[in-house]
């Protein structure tokens, strides 16, 4: 059954969890994406309370196996485990979530905490509150994440200089800042990849 499974196309698979027609009419209005159907709003033609449950339950199921993926493996060897860990957990949001990766000696991750919450197009953070956090857990390294639920994964002015700002305070406390992502949609940016860290 399990090489069955794996053979499956996208539809037969999504077919599945939520009968064919509806898995047809899913992916056409994904433009195909499986990434785009999980990671952003759903249709209201098909927010039937059946299907909706089942998508929800299918994107915390890989949520979980991709929290469970990070945890036990360094994170720099595995950056695209912790990128679409972090689009699925913060993709979907209709206000803007920062959250913090705390990390131990070894680059594993110690906690994954959504710290602060804000509206559509801003969050208050206060580094204080990251700098205690990082404290508590013992972390050797952080890595920083927000959302833009506008859809763009461009970094403002306020982002980088927030960045610079965590990095300042938490090097006080000889704990490292990985990275700061920038999570949009299906599309995930790395501030250090830009030279932005």
């Amino acid at each position: 059954m399990c090489s069955k499974i794996e053979s499956m196309s996208d539809a037969d698979l999504l077919g599945l969890l939520v009968g064919n027609r509806h898995a047809v009419h899913l992916l056409r209005d994904a433009s195909g994406s499986l990434s785009q159907l999980l990671n952003e709003p759903m249709p209201a033609a098909y927010a039937q309370p059946r299907i909706a449950s089942k998508l929800k339950a299918a994107t915390e199921l890989v949520r979980r196996s991709l929290v469970e993926a990070i945890q036990h493996r360094n994170v720099l060897s595995s950056p695209a485990e912790v990128r679409a860990y972090l689009r699925v957990t913060l993709a979907k949001r209709d206000h803007e979530v920062f959250m913090v990766l705390f990390l131990d000696a070894q680059n594993r991750v110690i906690a994954s905490e959504e710290m602060f919450r804000g509206t559509l197009t801003q969050t208050s953070v206060y580094p204080r509150e990251v700098v205690k956090r990082a404290l508590e857990h013992n972390a050797a390294a952080v890595i920083l994440a927000h959302n833009h639920p506008s859809g763009v994964a461009e970094p403002s002015r306020a982002d980088e200089a927030l960045t610079q700002t965590l990095r300042a305070a938490l090097a006080l406390i000889d704990t490292r800042v990985l990275d700061h992502f920038i999570v949009a949609g299906s599309g995930v940016l790395s501030m250090a990849e830009r030279g932005l860290l």
